[in-house]
């Protein structure tokens, strides 16, 4: 397969040119049409997304539901054991920090602006039955859990697993196009592949502008419900500047150093609100409808992801079911390219387990205690000014949400706080995701470029907003949900056939040497072989005189054949010998130096220092798909050569195997 585009930031610009100066020119237009004439351009794009509503909604649903169904029989399949990455690749990220950027990227802020809202909106206003009654509130919450459960995750899982598989095992860029490499081949690198990542860029762009304006909007209300603060076009342009200075400081730290950081503190304010509502509200209450809630959501989500609403029509599905599935399609490309950048080294299983699953556990306690308590503080308490309040603007659901419980003023600083930390997370990331598709993968770039998209996307929402063509920005991302989603179902194919091509190429590999059984020793000196533990300079002496020859001299017998094959040495000591086969897979075999502890039974002192003095070192092979866990130190020249040859045999197996 194509090899990524390298890049490094050393360099003053590293880009993908159709793919940045298209989206950009793109950007430059839609903003000038929605800010100069804002009225005829909600009006245009609201009567697209009328028509997709209308016309295709049975085709949002029917993918959603197949986007969940793949994913689960791909994890729980023999495929799942595949690494996003080489077979002796390891995650980059604890579990922790994983978790915290999975739930901050994918819907932290949503969380905060419609976890009391919606509940609420659905209980005094249900699609079918009576309004405030004890079916409305059971309705509302399973509705509220549905709209936000595991079939958002399965969107993102889809995009996330198939550029984290492509990019991290096949060694193709980390961008949108690379999913369809088995499809249409090396074509990705052409208009197609340009096309492909430009519509992402777009649809990252216009998400994360539109939810910072909006989200400006919340948090102006929360300084206002706090602290006076008027509410007004000047002070939401001052939080734009505020919000997208700390996001830019944010990414020009990086993954590590920013966007990790401010994730975890999210997580960790979230987790404080969500505690804190649990034991100031009705917790015995709480509890037994998180219960309730969860058993209801399982029971009823097969019916539930094929409801329609056909035999009893009405505008509720789209503007909310439909709603909701055109706005996870569209961000997608942002959320799944993130989530693929912090999962390098999950095994597909693990990958799955956790973008579905974590996050949803979080989400279903989120939305039960803050929609509960306030449902609660609606049905039994009788507060009913919540429900106008949420009804007349939404902004204002969570604070006036929390003026009903003790500490209010606190709380509601706090999650002010949490909102802004939530854009700054969202803010950023986008700005990391925007730079990698503009850049054709490259992970290294110059800073000033992330800097540069952070800025943008936040002069977008600025001017949007300022013109009042945010509503019409919002319409536009959800309507281009639909050629998005055909997208995704060629995405499927494609990483299922990669998958498939995998598994065969892992299973022609099986019966890999672990030894040199064959290579002459007396059983006394494959003993001696056995427990000798050899220092880096007799691995590397056996590199020098065995290892590096062996390869030379097959790849010199492979050149003479008319073979195009190299040998490449790597600065930690490794050689590899490479065999290309044009169009389809090359072959790599790769012995390299590796460090080991010591095992326990030769370490009586367990010192760290003296660790390190009795380490010990392996010369193992690795090939094209990953480490094979077995040392050749000690072989011989020919058992060497004869090791490379029986696995390049297995090559040409499975190279056999695919034509046919």
């Amino acid at each position: 397969m194509a090899k990524a585009t390298k890049g490094t930031a050393s360099r003053r610009i590293v880009m993908n040119a159709p793919v940045f100066i298209s989206s950009g020119a793109i950007v430059i237009l839609f903003v000038a049409f929605a800010a100069i004439w804002p009225e005829l351009a909600e009006q245009r794009f609201a009567s697209i997304q009328a028509w997709v509503i209308g016309q295709a909604g049975w085709f949002y649903v029917l993918a959603v539901a197949g986007f969940l169904i793949f994913v689960v029989i791909v994890a729980v399949s023999d495929y799942g054991r595949i690494r996003l990455g080489p077979d002796h690749s390891r995650p980059d990220y604890s579990y922790r920090s994983w978790f915290a950027m999975l739930f901050s990227a994918g819907m932290g802020i949503g969380l905060m602006f419609f976890g009391v809202a919606e509940p609420v909106m659905h209980f005094t206003n249900p699609p079918v039955g009576d309004p405030g009654t004890a079916e409305a509130a059971r309705q509302a919450m399973r509705i509220t859990l549905f709209h936000w459960g595991i079939h958002a995750w399965a969107i993102y899982a889809v995009v996330g697993l198939s550029l984290a598989y492509f990019a991290y095992r096949q060694g193709l860029p980390l961008t949108i196009r690379s999913a369809l490499y088995p499809l249409i081949g090396e074509r990705i690198h052409g208009v197609a592949g340009h096309a492909v990542d430009t519509f992402a860029v777009l649809g990252t762009i216009f998400g994360v502008a539109t939810s910072l304006g909006f989200g400006v909007m919340q948090v102006n209300a929360g300084l206002n419900h706090l602290f006076g603060v008027p509410v007004g076009i000047g002070i939401q342009m001052l939080l734009i500047a505020v919000i997208t200075g700390l996001a830019t400081i944010s990414v020009g730290l990086g993954l590590d150093g920013g966007i990790r950081r401010v994730s975890e503190l999210n997580m960790a304010l979230a987790i404080i609100l969500l505690v804190f509502v649990l034991v100031a509200g009705p917790t015995v209450f709480l509890l037994q409808t998180l219960v309730q809630n969860t058993g209801m959501y399982v029971s009823e989500l097969f019916s539930m992801t094929f409801n329609l609403y056909a035999y009893e029509p009405s505008g509720w599905i789209g503007g909310w079911t439909l709603f909701y599935w055109g706005w996870w399609i569209a961000w997608s490309p942002f959320v799944g390219m993130f989530i693929a950048r912090v999962s390098r080294g999950r095994t597909i299983r693990e990958f799955v387990v956790g973008v579905l699953l974590v996050p949803l556990g979080f989400t279903f306690m989120w939305m039960t205690f803050f929609g509960d308590t306030a449902i609660h503080m609606v049905m039994i308490q009788g507060i009913t000014s919540l429900s106008d309040a949420v009804a007349a603007d939404t902004t204002v659901a969570l604070f006036e949400f929390f003026s009903h419980l003790p500490l209010s003023s606190i709380t509601s600083l706090l999650a002010t706080l949490l909102v802004v930390t939530f854009f700054v997370t969202s803010s950023d990331s986008g700005a990391l995701v925007v730079d990698m598709l503009t850049t054709g993968g490259v992970e290294d770039s110059p800073t000033w470029q992330r800097i540069f998209w952070s800025v943008l996307m936040g002069v977008v929402a600025a001017v949007l907003l300022l013109a009042g063509g945010l509503s019409a920005l919002q319409t536009a991302s959800i309507a281009s949900a639909l050629p998005f989603t055909v997208v995704l179902v060629f995405v499927c194919w494609g990483l299922l056939r990669a998958l498939r091509t995998d598994a065969a190429k892992r299973d022609s590999l099986q019966f890999a040497r672990t030894h040199s059984a064959a290579d002459g020793q007396t059983w006394q000196q494959r003993i001696r072989t056995l427990v000798h533990q050899p220092d880096r300079s007799e691995v590397d002496r056996f590199m020098e005189e065995t290892a590096r020859p062996a390869l030379r001299q097959v790849a010199e017998e492979l050149r003479g054949r008319g073979v195009q094959a190299a040998v490449v040495d790597g600065e930690d000591g490794r050689t590899a010998l490479d065999v290309l086969h044009g169009q389809e897979r090359d072959f790599r075999y790769v012995v390299r130096p590796r460090p080991f502890e010591p095992p326990s039974f030769v370490l009586g002192d367990t010192r760290a220092r003296r660790a390190q003095e009795l380490r010990y070192f392996r010369a193992e092979v690795h090939l094209g798909e990953g480490g094979q866990d077995y040392d050749v130190m000690g072989w011989s020249h020919d058992a060497l050569i004869h090791d490379v040859l029986d696995q390049y045999e297995r090559h040409l197996h499975f190279l056999a195997g695919q034509r046919g």
